[in-house]
This record gives C-alpha cells, structure tokens and sequence, in this order.
C-alpha cells in the first residue's frame, strides 16, 4: 500500500527477506539498503513512471547511483517496515525506514539515494512521449554521464598487471577480484549499484578472515558478530557484463575502541588502465551476540585492533 503526502510516498507492510536474518533473527545492513532502494522505486511508481515503463516508453534506464545511510537501531526478521522516499530534486531522495512498534517504536534507517536517468541503448528513443513533469527534472542523458566522476581515482598500470599495481598503490590494502555476472547486472548490460552492496558486504567478511577475525571464530570464540552503523556506496563509472572487478579494502580508522572505518574502491582494466569504478565507506563495530548483553556493542581489544590495522597478523 503507498499514500501521497506531498512530495512524499509512504510504502507501508513492507518486511526484510528471510535471507537476511543471518545471525539470530537480526537482519543485515545490505538488506536494509534493499528496502531503501524499494522504496525510491515506490516514488517512481506512484507518479506512473517505474522502472518497466521509463525503460519501455521512454527508452530510459533507471539506475541507483549513490546510497549513504544511517542505521541506528536493529531491524528484525518479522518487523513490519513503514518506508518514506521524498524527493529532494535533483535526482536525489531521503528515506527514512521505521518500526511502528507500540512497545519500542524505532527508526532503523535514514539516508539519501542519488539515481539518474540514462539513455537506454539497445532501445529506441526516438518519437517518445514527454516525461511526466515530477520525473523530468532529474533526467540524466548518456551512458558515462556519472554524476561523481570527478571522485574517481584511476590507476596507472604503467607495464604491470592490476594486483601489483594496486598494491603499490596501497600495499595495506586487502584484494579481491570478482567478475560482474549477469545476475549483477541490469537492462542487459552493466552492474547495478546493489551488486556493489553486495560486494561490500563480502569483500569485508573476506578482509577479516584474511586478518584471522573470520565471522564464524569470532562468533564461536567470542560471541561477537560485526554490526554496522553507517555506509556510503557510490558508482563512479559503469560495470559491464562479464568484466572482472578488482576490489581493494583497507581500514583507515578506529573509533573509541568500539568500531573500524573502512574503504572499498572497485575498479576495471581498460587499456593500459584501472578505471576507479566504485567506492564505499562502512562503519563496522561487534555486538554481543548472546547473553544478557546480547545486541549491544563490545569493546575491541588490543589481539583484534591490531589485526585489523595490520599492526599484527594473526
């Protein structure tokens, strides 16, 4: 069900996917961000342009861009989620995500998402109808038109392969290379942004079971498992289908002892080049997982502090 009030559409009886609830019945941040993504396309098809039809009508393709959220309190799996996308111009929209909870309601996440509009290319444009008025503002035309292209931070490779060079670049950064399948990939051809959520998600649990932390020894060992609280992806360049990604991560911070600031950077070989074709920021703590303080945070001590910042391998 959505309402309209004003420039806001109200998405309600929305649920997390069951694939989600990973530790205990708690659902992870890249979940959340799927139900921020639904709903900036509730907006879209509230005002009688979704994805099906700006692509079909109007030879248009919708993409997600850049997503920066805030996640302040734990969504769980039965939780009925109320979501609000209001549009803020510009191609940009907050979202608020909330539990409506009688006994302890709760805001599980706010945030911005940027999306644009881009000439579908395999589609023809011509004699189209005009777009509806609310949607025509935002409109972005061009394939390579990233609206955070002066972000990017490419790499030479200067006669040496992408491992190497990236490791130059940043030798204390952790690398992972993975290819953009179809199952990544939208409108037949490149990436969509939450196939880089999803690689945040894995590039960290790969990141910490490199630095000895894996998510099943410290859930097993310590009871603890990773929480986060804030997250920022941003698409800088396209992915196309089938294109490897070599993705680097490194900790740049630790905050109080509780929680680790993180870096994630994508990119692809094109000639004698690595394209910076995504970037993401991600604020990372522990919880208890068990016991009277279960859900709340933990202090890190110094064997995992060190692990993570490299001081000390384990």
């Amino acid at each position: 069900m959505t309402t309209m009030v004003e420039r806001t559409v109200v998405v309600s009886s929305m649920r997390p996917r069951y694939e989600g609830a990973n530790i205990r019945t708690w659902i992870g941040f890249k979940h959340l961000m799927y139900l921020a993504e639904h709903a900036v396309l509730a907006w879209f098809r509230h005002h009688g342009a979704g994805p099906q039809r700006l692509f079909h009508e109007y030879g248009l393709a919708l993409e997600i861009v850049d997503s920066s959220v805030l996640l302040p309190a734990l969504l769980e799996i039965d939780d009925e989620v109320v979501a609000e996308a209001s549009a803020l111009g510009g191609g940009r929209f907050s979202v608020k995500l909330r539990v409506d909870d009688a006994a302890a309601p709760r805001t599980v996440l706010s945030g911005k998402i940027a999306v644009r509009l881009i000439q579908a290319e395999d589609v023809d444009s011509s004699n189209r109808p005009p777009l509806p008025e609310e949607i025509a503002s935002i409109a972005r035309i061009g394939i390579d038109a990233a609206p955070h292209a002066n972000d990017r931070r490419d790499v030479a490779l200067a006669g040496t392969d992408p491992e190497a060079a990236l490791a130059a670049a940043n030798p204390a950064a952790f690398l992972w290379r993975w290819q953009a399948r179809y199952f990544h990939c939208y409108y037949s051809d490149h990436a969509q942004h939450s196939s880089f959520v999803r690689a945040l998600e894995e590039v960290v649990e790969r990141f910490l079971a490199d630095r000895g932390l894996s998510v099943g020894r410290m859930l097993i060992e310590r009871a603890l498992i990773p929480v986060v609280s804030r997250v920022r992806v941003q698409a800088l360049a396209p992915v196309h289908m089938e294109e490897d990604v070599y993705t680097t991560f490194v900790v740049d911070d630790v905050l109080k002892g509780t929680a680790y600031d993180g870096r994630m950077d994508g990119y692809v070989r094109r000639g004698d080049a690595l394209i910076h074709v995504a970037t993401a920021r991600i604020l990372h703590g522990y919880a208890h997982s068990a016991g009277p303080h279960a859900g709340t945070l933990a202090t890190l001590d110094a064997d995992v502090l060190d692990a993570l910042t490299g001081r000390r391998r384990q």
